[in-house]
């Protein structure tokens, strides 16, 4: 059977399975077998996503095996509905290289970028390959900058940043906190946003060098002058206050205040460990309460998978 014989072999496949899924949501149907069609259809709709597969239709593959994993998480097989999202997934992201060829061609560098967001979301949520997701999110930046869509440029920049820095790569973190930051503000509705930009560029500079971090905070005091009497500013104050005297208990004291009042996330979490590291004589209790306090990032849940898998079919099929 060639490719085309497969698809329409699949199409109906989909037909079937659809018909199933219908009549097993009935009044009838539910007294009588519901969830034998529900399973009949899920089998269906992944002997569908399999020869989507063959036929190379790795779009509609993907979506196949999405409906194959709702149907699994209908019947409760959380097993195989994780597994049918992780194939929907693999199915996508060879779906989209395809499609960011085309539309480049075509001179649609909006679609293009949406899809290198698709494929980073896949690296970083499913592959955990971090640096390759960075390679995307950074080609979606460029994409999106090119069509002077500036807000999503930034978007996809922050990501690169805060990446980067989670790998040590402060530098660039730096300049693109700087750079998103100075970007936002002079801009009336994003202007409030620049103080966590110039606070998490701040940060990157303090786990470099701690004279670095008191000239940058400066430099964006000046620049942004509104910085000056943020939260953030304040408790980068204290911190290198702290961490000139070597005083681990008030370093602590600092996080445990701000965090009281704005909760910290794991990013935040982890540049703030690495900076109290260099703290001589650092008993670890600031890591004791981080750790109790703060969930992993790496933390891999289904729904997460989820969310990240029918948002690319909602995308391709806005379209």
């Amino acid at each position: 059977m060639d490719n085309s014989g497969k698809e329409k072999e699949a199409i109906q496949l989909i037909a079937e399975a659809d018909k199933k899924v219908k009549s097993s949501g009935s009044f009838l149907g539910g007294m009588f077998g519901g969830n034998h069609k529900v399973e009949e259809a899920c089998e269906m709709y992944a002997r569908a996503a399999n020869m989507f597969k063959m036929a190379k239709n790795w779009s509609a593959a993907g979506n196949a095996f999405c409906q194959a994993a709702r149907l699994h998480m209908q019947l409760q097989n959380k097993h195989d509905a994780a597994t049918s999202f992780v194939d929907a997934g693999n199915a996508f992201k060879k779906a989209d290289p395809q499609a960011i060829d085309i539309y480049t061609d075509m001179g649609r560098f909006t679609i293009a970028a949406k899809h290198h967001i698709t494929i980073a979301e896949v690296y970083e949520s499913e592959l955990v390959d971090i640096e390759k997701a960075i390679a995307h999110y950074e080609q979606a930046a460029d994409y999106y900058k090119g069509e002077e869509s500036n807000s999503s440029a930034n978007k996809c920049l922050l990501k690169v940043a805060s990446y980067s820095a989670q790998l040590e790569q402060y530098q660039k973190a730096i300049e693109i906190y700087e750079q998103v930051g100075t970007n936002t503000m002079d801009n009336p509705l994003l202007k409030y946003s620049a103080k966590e930009y110039f606070f998490k560029a701040s940060l990157c500079h303090f786990i470099v060098d701690e004279l670095n971090a008191k000239l940058a905070v400066e430099k964006y005091e000046e620049m942004f002058p509104a910085f000056s009497d943020s939260r953030e500013c304040k408790l980068l104050k204290k911190l290198l206050e702290a961490h000139e005297e070597q005083n681990a208990e008030a370093f602590t004291d600092a996080v445990k205040e701000f965090d009281s009042i704005s909760r910290l996330d794991q990013w935040l979490t982890t540049m703030l460990l690495r900076i109290k590291k260099t703290i001589q004589g650092d008993e670890g209790d600031l890591n004791k309460w981080f750790a109790d306090s703060t969930p992993s990032i790496y933390t891999f849940e289904g729904k997460h998978l989820l969310l990240l898998v029918c948002q690319h079919v909602q995308t391709m099929k806005s379209l």
